[in-house]
């Protein structure tokens, strides 16, 4: 077989070989193969990208809205040219089925689509004779080079949350993607590449902590968006307000589910196994926790069993795989000791996915469908995100005590409930402090042109992104106030 390719940087509109000497091989997670090696660029390599965005940023902040949308629309078609071929690419990096990977694509595309509208999404205000013959108006201008640090979860969508809104609104751009899942991001610069954007609008530069520790103190970055886990997320939320920028940074997850004795099981079953098995658990939006209410508890632990041992585990680029692996054997490692730990606290395993094998791929890094129960609030498994595909299954005697237990978690990302009340909806959404809400829909998503929201240790920053939210992120008001003065004579200054 051929040896695997060296990765190479994009900068100001070239891919460009890295010289360093410290490389990762980046693996397919179902075989274990080295599918790429990825470069941890030099300093100088991570300050060409930056300095090729400062350098293109004058003139593209100069370029009318309407214009600098023209390549976005390009970019569109392209993505919908190469769909298959960009779906395919996730699922060979980070292993999720392909289905899976054609739902993360069509994200990234959402995210193009909407800040194509950037004429009306970026308007600002107007107001005549705020006292006589004085107007007041206010833009909303771009601020100069953004950063976006990439999760290896979704590596094609979450940079596409914030760089279309960036590149929309005149600032340039630099993506560092996670040096897990690096060949999305190389893939779409290829298209970046046919759809008309200038030299050095947008850059892409790989490596791992250094690099971004890099990206986040150069003097010539404006902000930082982050997507990872919390630790991380609250650290480079702090070394990048720390350097006076702007940061955004997405943190971890506990999602709790409620389940009411009046849900729809034939209903809520499916969805809240595609909510906590989709994509191996390895989402910010996965159910983890599960709490049912009153007497709901004993016949949906059975067709949770059920439900949860019917679910095929394999290579996500074979359409009859239900669940791919996990995206390293590190991963996997954690993944079995946070179920270790569950059974030393009391927990009860009731679905066993430790030892769950594939034919065909023993390298690969498997963890099946596990589902523990008898789960208190206190315990680690029911606080502490695993993220992987394990279900923590706690129960509560009421309404208001399944929403105590949402509230105990430190995280704040999104929560659901599974009801056929209205009026328990409404109490439940109105109570739970998490950004998003799901009313018998598991996985919360907002649509691009609605901002994806996280509170408490989820989310640190002002500004969530997607949407017309993000655009305030990538932009800064200026108020113009003008007068124009009569003629002391009354005559027409025209005439």
């Amino acid at each position: 077989m051929p040896e695997p390719a060296v990765l190479r940087n994009w900068i100001a509109g070239e891919w460009v070989a890295s010289s360093s000497s410290d490389r990762l091989d980046v693996t397919d997670p179902a075989t274990g193969a080295t599918i790429a090696t990825v470069p941890l660029a030099t300093k100088d390599e991570v300050h060409a990208a930056v300095q090729a965005a400062a350098d293109a940023y004058p003139a593209w902040r100069a370029t009318p809205a309407v214009d600098r949308a023209r390549p976005l629309f390009k970019l569109q078609s392209l993505i919908r040219d190469h769909f298959e071929d960009l779906a395919r690419t996730v699922t060979e990096e980070n292993g999720k089925t392909l289905d899976e990977s054609r739902g993360e694509v069509l994200r990234t595309l959402e995210n193009v689509e909407v800040a194509a509208g950037i004429p009306s999404l970026q308007s600002g205000e107007f107001s005549s004779d705020i006292a006589r013959g004085i107007d007041e108006t206010s833009v909303l201008e771009p601020l100069g080079v953004f950063v976006q640090i990439g999760p290896f979860n979704f590596p094609s969508m979450v940079p596409w949350w914030f760089a279309p809104y960036a590149l929309a609104t005149g600032n340039t751009y630099v993506i560092k993607p996670s040096p897990q899942t690096p060949l999305s991001q190389s893939r779409l610069m290829d298209l970046i590449a046919q759809a008309g954007f200038p030299p050095g609008v947008i850059n892409l530069v790989h490596g791992a902590r250094d690099q971004s520790e890099a990206l986040c103190a150069h003097p010539d970055v404006a902000g930082v968006s982050f997507v990872g886990s919390s630790p991380v997320a609250r650290h480079v939320y702090a070394t990048a307000t720390g350097a006076g920028k702007r940061a955004q940074c997405q943190g971890g997850a506990k999602n709790y589910l409620v389940v009411l004795p009046d849900a729809v099981l034939d209903a809520a079953l499916p969805n809240i196994c595609g909510s906590t098995f989709g994509c191996a658990g390895q989402r910010c939006l996965a159910g983890s926790a599960i709490v049912t209410v009153g007497d709901a508890h004993d016949e949906f632990r059975r067709r949770l069993i059920e439900a949860s041992q019917a679910f095929t585990v394999g290579n996500g680029l074979d359409p009859a795989t239900d669940m791919g692996p996990v995206i390293s054997q590190a991963a996997r490692q954690s993944i079995l000791d946070a179920i270790e730990q569950a059974l030393a606290d009391g927990a009860e395993l009731i679905v066993d996915g430790r030892e769950v094998e594939v034919d065909g791929h023993p390298d690969g890094y498997w963890v099946g469908p596990t589902v523990l129960d008898n789960v208190t609030p206190d315990m680690a498994v029911a606080r502490e995100e695993i993220f992987g595909p394990v279900i923590s299954l706690l129960h509560a005697d009421t309404l208001p005590q399944a929403i105590e237990m949402v509230e105990s978690s430190p995280f704040g990302n999104a929560s659901s409930i599974y009801t056929s009340s209205g009026g328990a909806a409404r109490e439940f959404a109105q109570a739970v402090n998490t950004g998003s809400v799901g009313v018998n829909v598991g996985v919360a998503a907002p649509m691009a042109f609605f901002p994806f929201a996280g509170r408490k240790q989820s989310f640190y920053g002002d500004i969530h992104g997607q949407g017309r939210e993000v655009v305030r992120f990538f932009t800064d008001p200026k108020v113009v106030i003008t007068r124009w003065p009569e003629r002391s004579d009354g005559r027409d200054p025209w005439d």
